[in-house]
C-alpha cells in the first residue's frame, strides 16, 4: 500500500494543481523560514535545498507518508527573484524583469517519513515579461496580486504582462505536475541505496 501524499505548503496554487490532477492528499505547511538567498547563491540549489528543508521538517511531525514539497523561484540575470517584502520590492522585481526573459526554477522533493529517505528534481522554464507603462505598472501594483508570488507576478492569474516561452506551464506557477508524475510513477527509486543528500536533485 502507497503512503498518503502530504503536501507541506499553504499554496492555493500548489494544492489546485494537484486537484486539478486528480491526486488524493492532505495539507500540513511546512514551518521553517525562507532565508533570502545569499550573493552568488546559484538558483537551483537554492529551491532545491528549500524544497528538501520543507519536505524533511513536515516529516519530522508525521512519522509516516510520503511529503510533497517544492519551492519556485525566479532568476532574472543571474540574480534570484523570491517573493517580495512590500510594493517596493515588488516594484523593483518587476522593473528588472521587464522586456526580458526570466527563468522560473522549482524545486521539488518527495521525502518518505518513515524511511527517511528522499528524491527530488529541478524543472526550469523561461517566461518574457513585456515593458510596461507606468500607469499599467502602478496599477498592477496597488492591486497587491504581486503578494506572496516568486517574482512578483502569477501567471496563473493571466497577468497580460507575461508569458511562458518554454517548459511547463505548470512549473511557472508553482509545481512541474509533468515531473511530479514521472517521480510518483518512479517511485520505486526511493527504495534505491545511497538516497540522502542534496545533490541527489537532478
Amino acid at each position: 500500500m502507497n503512503p498518503r501524499l502530504i503536501l507541506a505548503s499553504s499554496s492555493p496554487r500548489r494544492r489546485q494543481l494537484l486537484e486539478d490532477a486528480g491526486y488524493a492528499f492532505e495539507v500540513e505547511p511546512s514551518g521553517i523560514e525562507e532565508p533570502e538567498p545569499t550573493p552568488g547563491e546559484l538558483p537551483d540549489v537554492y529551491a532545491a535545498q528549500l524544497a528538501w528543508r520543507k519536505a524533511a521538517d513536515v516529516a519530522s511531525r508525521r512519522g509516516s507518508g510520503l511529503i510533497l514539497a517544492a519551492d519556485t523561484v525566479c532568476s532574472v540575470g543571474g540574480q534570484i527573484l523570491n517573493k517580495p517584502r512590500d510594493r517596493s520590492d515588488a516594484e523593483r522585481m518587476i522593473r528588472l524583469q521587464e522586456g526580458h526573459d526570466t527563468e522560473v526554477i522549482s524545486g521539488v522533493c518527495l521525502y518518505r517519513a518513515d524511511r527517511h529517505e528522499w528524491i527530488g528534481a529541478i524543472e526550469a522554464s523561461v517566461v518574457h515579461f513585456r515593458p510596461l507603462g507606468e500607469e499599467e505598472r502602478d496599477d498592477y501594483l496597488e492591486s497587491g496580486r504581486w503578494q506572496g508570488k516568486s517574482g512578483a507576478y502569477g501567471v496563473q492569474d493571466r497577468d497580460p504582462f507575461v508569458s511562458v516561452v518554454r517548459g511547463s506551464f505548470s512549473n511557472v506557477v508553482g509545481l512541474p505536475m509533468e515531473r511530479l508524475a514521472d517521480l510518483l510513477e518512479n517511485y520505486v527509486a526511493l527504495t534505491a541505496p545511497a538516497i540522502g543528500s542534496v545533490d541527489r536533485f537532478s
